[in-house]
């Protein structure tokens, strides 16, 4: 059983002052050459990969319950998450490690610097009108300038996202990326492992058209409202899911197509009858900026 710290304990912990600033959508990078990662577990005198995950795995247990943190306490006890994300700068060996490592490795990654940049301006009390005012998007620069030490070299959170993962060429990994937001995708209360990494994927992806904030079905509208998420990483999405449409939706856009596949597999019955009558037309929702804090939880 996976240890679990009362929430009275977790949430005894002072508060300090945070910062201001807004941003908008992740912005497009310059590509980035691959770069090395961990040696394997096992290689004499380096950090085993297990080792690394494991740190990493008791914060999310320890922090985070169904995608919300609690800041406070991370914030009064973030040792820890510092030495992890420390451990990241360095990594020699990435071409040598499987897919699913580097998969793996790059999603940690973005998920522990984006909770080391709340901590490190929480409570955030911002005053730009486009985000609420305890967004990350309200720290100046937290997506598309504050650099982070990974695999060798200094990238944004944006960078991570838009120039690293694409390699990947699979659009789950968008949804796995906690974004310090309630809109984003669930942050998982677990690591992202290579050894159960598909697993976990599966996971994400069937979570996606569950959460109205991600994918909803609206019969009474005739309407498939989608995150914008999809629309961030259209071409990806399209690039994966579209050749998989049934041929009936044929006269749809390639993004509609890659969303039909991607979802109707795991529809409830009644909207996959609604979906296959090819009646519905697609919209975007608005993103939810708030800050994914269990203190503030509404």
């Amino acid at each position: 059983m996976r240890f679990r710290a009362p929430l009275a304990l977790l949430l005894a912990v002072p508060l300090v002052a945070g910062s201001t600033g807004a941003e908008r959508r992740p912005s497009r990078g310059a590509a980035l050459p691959s770069v090395p990662l961990p040696p394997r577990s096992g290689a004499p005198g380096s950090l085993q990969e297990g080792e690394l995950q494991q740190s990493f795995d008791q914060i999310l247990d320890l922090y985070v319950r169904d995608g919300f943190v609690y800041y406070k306490a991370l914030k009064g006890d973030r040792a820890k998450l510092d030495r992890y994300l420390a451990s990241l700068a360095l990594a020699p060996g990435y071409d040598t490690w499987p897919r699913t490592r580097q998969v793996a490795f790059w999603l940690n990654a973005y998920n522990g610097f984006v909770l080391q940049s709340v901590i490190n301006n929480y409570p955030i009390r911002g005053h730009a009108a486009a985000y609420p005012s305890d967004s990350l998007r309200q720290i100046p620069g937290a997506f598309d300038r504050t650099t982070h030490r990974a695999a060798g070299r200094a990238l944004t959170l944006d960078a991570i996202e838009n120039t690293v993962l694409p390699a990947f060429k699979d659009p789950r990994v968008y949804f796995a990326l906690g974004r310090g937001a309630a809109g984003g995708g669930r942050l998982r209360s677990e690591a992202y492992m290579a050894d159960k990494l598909e697993d976990q994927l599966k996971a994400v992806a069937v979570e996606v058209v569950t959460r109205p904030s991600l994918f909803s079905v609206d019969q009474a509208a005739g309407q498939i409202r989608l995150s914008p998420i999809f629309g961030w990483h259209e071409a990806e999405f399209a690039a994966a899911y579209a050749a998989d449409a049934d041929p009936r939706f044929a006269g749809r856009s390639p993004l509609e197509r890659a969303v039909v596949a991607f979802a109707l597999p795991k529809l409830l019955p009644d909207e996959a009858e609604f979906v296959n009558k090819n009646t519905f037309h697609v919209s975007y929702g608005t993103f939810d900026w708030r800050l994914n804090d269990l203190a503030t939880r509404r």
